[in-house]
């Protein structure tokens, strides 16, 4: 019989260490154990240890102080730690970025970020900052830094859409200090955890790197595959595994014997967060691997407040995403800022405890707390038993895959194309991806509709591939009324309806993937 997970330590931190210094501490310990596995590469703690040590040493060179920000656009996988683990041992934040987004987003983060530098794939110069390259043979010849760390005073710098369509950074204020025997999120001391998603995404950013400070074994891969994933659970006995619902609905597609060739029996918690999961799913998941395997939790990157739920929870709130550990530090609000009763539908607050100060702070944007109580944006509603469930998620924001994608940033770079003068795009849904955004456009007089290929060339430079509209449509009317309003949720709506009706639409080239 699998033992359910306590989600969150019972135990204060009190022992506070710097993150950079436990990779030293955790190879004097146990040098052999492996901390880190990607493909068919296995790290040792003391490899990993001394690779730290020695980046910590080029970043010195670089010019790297305590205090200052770099950020860090490496693809998933061993250099992304080592890197980070470095940039802490110098007492300076790392701010992680995609490697595939376009020139025009990531000048615009970088710039807000003003970092000391770019670690990244190719040297030269972004938004004025220098870019430097991993080489880890060249780095095996430095001495190895044995400063004790600097706790850096913000511990992670992570990225955003935001709202008005212009991305934004979301400082984590926590500094860099971490207790190695206080776990969370169902995570336990010397874990074995796989994680399937890009590691620049702030959940797996942040556990994969609190499962090497934990003392465990974190398994990463390239690009998600639902069969390559149950095959890493059975080689690597997981005990932890991370999936957003997308990837649940691929594993789940997959033909039953194959997910019964795989001994799973090593799992104990598959935590899943990132977007809202299909009770259909849901229900599937715990029927095949028992409820007190199956942890959800609803957060944002802001940390201002959490719910978790259980899947036995979930069994007696079908549809809920849980209670935070503190039932006073969530309300429903409506319009007018007031409560609202148990069922009523309304927007999500949170309120930190009275002696803790805010967790985050925006740049190129500014909080929107009221009082002490703070939203991601969510609209939902609290039932009799302080359950939440959620209406929607940022009412227009699209959640694809599980990535957070915004609809004012698309609308603006197709708006930039000669012949749209105005767009809307809103999320449909999808079986797979659970949204992907769709776009109605409205032509400049007496031009043509673009070629979706010319379209598809335009919006490359502009935005990550999986903020590409999957379809598109023509508008014969105004999108927006005369004070430049329009309301996204009527026109999602009216689009679904069509598309229930038989209607077609037309087909943009679409990359999205993991």
């Amino acid at each position: 019989m699998t033992v359910p997970r306590t989600l969150f330590s019972n135990r204060p931190a009190t022992n506070l260490v710097p993150l950079g210094d436990l990779p030293r501490r955790l190879a004097e310990a146990e040098p052999d154990r492996t901390v880190l596995s990607f493909g068919d590469t296995l790290w040792t703690r003391l490899a990993f240890a001394e690779a730290v040590e020695r980046r910590a040493t080029r970043l010195i060179r670089e010019g790297v102080v305590a205090g200052d920000f770099v950020t860090v656009t490496l693809p998933t996988g061993p250099e992304v730690h080592i890197t980070c683990f470095a940039i802490w041992m110098l007492g300076a934040t790392p701010a992680p970025l995609s490697p595939k987004l376009p020139a025009a987003e990531f000048d615009v983060l970088v710039n807000l970020a003003a970092p000391r530098l770019v670690i990244g794939s190719s040297a030269g110069m972004i938004a004025g900052r220098p870019v430097i390259t991993v080489d880890a043979e060249k780095e095996k010849m430095l001495p190895m830094h044995k400063a004790p760390a600097i706790a850096a005073q913000s511990w992670k710098v992570m990225t955003s859409g935001g709202s008005t369509g212009r991305p934004k950074l979301i400082v984590d204020t926590r500094p860099a200090l971490v207790d190695p025997e206080v776990t969370s999120l169902g995570i336990e001391v010397g874990d074995t955890v796989l994680s399937p998603a890009p590691v620049h995404h702030n959940a797996p950013f942040s556990f994969s790197h609190w499962v090497i400070a934990w003392g465990g074994h974190i398994i990463e891969m390239e690009r998600f595959d639902p069969a390559e994933t149950l095959r890493l659970v059975e080689l690597h006995r997981v005990r932890w595994l991370y999936l957003v619902p997308t990837m649940m609905s691929r594993i789940w597609a997959l033909p039953e014997a194959v997910r019964a060739s795989f001994d799973l029996s090593s799992l104990e918690a598959v935590v899943h967060m990132a977007a809202p999961c299909p009770s259909w799913l849901k229900r599937n998941w715990i029927d095949w691997l028992g409820p007190d395997r199956i942890l959800e939790v609803y957060a944002g990157t802001e940390s201002v407040g959490a719910c978790t739920i259980t899947g036995r929870e979930w069994l007696n709130h079908p549809g809920s995403v849980g209670q935070p550990q503190v039932p006073e530090s969530i309300c429903i609000l409506d319009d007018a800022l007031q409560p609202l009763p148990p069922n009523e539908i309304g927007a999500i607050y949170f309120r930190s405890p009275p002696n803790r100060t805010s967790n985050y702070r925006y740049v190129g944007s500014k909080s929107a707390a009221i009082d002490g109580w703070e939203t991601y944006g969510d609209m939902g509603s609290l039932d009799a038993d302080g359950f939440l469930y959620l209406a929607d998620r940022r009412s227009d924001m699209i959640i694809s895959g599980g990535v957070n994608v915004w609809p004012a940033e698309i609308e603006a770079a197709l708006e930039a194309y000669p012949a749209i003068t105005t767009a809307v795009v809103v999320g449909l849904p999808h079986d797979d991806l659970g949204q992907t955004p769709h776009a109605i456009l409205e032509l400049v007089p007496g031009m043509d509709p673009p070629i979706p290929d010319d379209l598809v060339t335009f919006l490359a430079a502009r935005l990550a591939l999986n903020k590409h509209p999957r379809t598109i449509e023509i508008s014969a009317q105004p999108l927006r009324d005369e004070a430049g309003k329009t309301r996204r949720s009527a026109w999602r709506d009216r689009t679904i309806k069509l598309l229930e009706a038989g209607g077609r639409l037309e087909i943009l080239r679409s990359a999205i993937r993991f």
